[in-house]
């Protein structure tokens, strides 16, 4: 609203100093002696009137530009200016997300910042501009893994918006790839028998029998006959090269 207020108060400026100049000189009211605006009048306003345009472009910019541990993220969280915000707890664990009725909704918004409009009740992350998701900001990633199983905390429990969720899974993997996070890989219980062949399901391989030349190795395989039209389809096709 106040963006918008002030956008309004710019065109103003720009456009009222010359409408004012024309209604001066076409009615031409003598008895006001009113001098005309000057053209260096008019340039100033609208100098002024740009150069506020621009500090308000730039105060609509996004929180995460505008940080001042964007290069090494992780020196917020030993900062005082943290520790007085947030103390020895997690950045999500005072919030509370607005909804409408008792029961809370069943996942969170897509993203708190769209544009340079932020929404009244912005996300743990997204409500902090010196909160930066980077893999190598271990302690911030460790807020949202739980100290138990390793599971990464749910969105729900969190507040995390969609948006800022996705880039926390993908760091947590790249952290745990580059060996910044300890990875809990479930135990298994290995049982001997599955790899031993003394048990009953296993013999040994009975040994060959002694065969004569033009004998098949298996009983049944002279026993066979094949089919008259598939045998004749066969030899017409190979019939070049069974001559």
């Amino acid at each position: 609203m106040a963006a918008s207020m002030q956008r309004i108060g710019i065109v103003i400026c720009r456009t009222f100093p010359v409408i004012l100049q024309r209604n001066l000189q076409l009615q031409g009211f003598r008895d006001w002696k009113i001098t005309p605006i000057s053209t260096a009048s008019v340039q100033w306003v609208n100098a002024r009137a740009s150069s506020s345009s621009s500090s308000s472009e730039d105060e609509t910019e996004t929180p995460k530009t505008l940080s001042r541990y964007a290069d090494s993220p992780w020196q917020y969280l030993e900062s005082e200016e943290y520790i007085e915000r947030y103390g020895s707890k997690p950045i999500w664990s005072d919030y509370r997300r607005n909804h409408k009725g008792g029961i809370p909704p069943q996942k969170t918004r897509k993203t708190c910042i769209r544009g340079d409009k932020i929404c009244g009740n912005p996300c743990p992350i997204c409500r902090d501009a010196n909160v930066i998701i980077h893999y190598k900001n271990v302690n911030l990633l460790k807020q949202f893994i739980s100290p138990h199983t390793g599971v990464v905390h749910d969105p729900t429990r969190t507040g995390v918006c969609m948006k800022q969720q996705k880039q926390l899974n993908k760091a947590i993997d790249t952290a745990r790839d580059h060996g910044l996070l300890p990875v809990q890989l479930p135990h298994v219980d290995y049982s001997k028998e599955d790899y031993s062949n003394t048990h009953g399901a296993v013999r040994q391989t009975p040994a060959p029998s002694s065969l004569t030349s033009g004998e098949p190795w298996y009983p049944w395989y002279g026993r066979l006959e094949p089919d008259e039209r598939e045998l004749a389809r066969v030899k017409r096709i190979y019939k070049a090269y069974l001559k």
